[in-house]
């Protein structure tokens, strides 16, 4: 079986990530997609996450019933900040019988180099990327074009981050639209 795993804080959850989600579950080669939500994300400020429980419970609403896609916490049980190669070994540990593809958005690819332990990602993983429009120039994508194991899709190209929603909501915006 083959699972696909969309990482995130999630802060908060949003239409872009269920859309990439029923993407890959339902245009792809993938069984199912799991939705692993991160207490904390190296790359990111702790103080500036919602709390972690909240956005777990969120994550789980906003997924309803769908068979294809699910959410993980695993990365509660697992050492913070929580770094991808970790999580990686201990699904791989836990579900030995399941093939996991790890989904990144191209604008990760771009940073993945910054990763722990990167380079072991991608001896050891499959990668399937979907676009982002700031990364879809010419020069971005030859140079990410070289990697292994790296797999791009065709997916909708969807302008929503959470940081948008974030920042709209700080300026007294409606976000009704943006999150499920």
């Amino acid at each position: 079986m083959k699972i696909g795993l969309l990482f995130g804080s999630f802060n908060p959850i949003h239409n872009g990530h269920i859309a990439i989600a029923k993407f890959m579950a339902e245009q792809t080669d993938l069984n199912q997609v799991w939705l692993i939500v991160s207490p904390h994300n190296p790359l990111k400020e702790k103080k500036n996450l919602a709390n972690a429980k909240r956005r777990l419970l969120q994550v789980k609403k906003a997924i309803g019933k769908n068979p294809k896609i699910k959410v993980s916490d695993i990365e509660f049980k697992l050492p913070l900040p929580s770094y991808t190669i970790n999580t990686l070994e201990a699904l791989k540990k836990k579900f030995s019988q399941k093939k996991f593809i790890l989904i990144l958005g191209l604008d990760n690819l771009v940073s993945f180099h910054k990763w722990k332990e990167h380079k072991k990602i991608l001896k050891k993983f499959e990668i399937y990327v979907y676009p982002r429009r700031t990364y879809l120039n010419k020069n971005v994508l030859k140079r990410l074009w070289k990697y292994k194991h790296v797999t791009y899709f065709n997916a909708p190209l969807i302008d929503i981050s959470s940081t948008l929603i974030r920042e709209r909501k700080k300026k007294g915006k409606s976000v009704k639209f943006f999150l499920p």
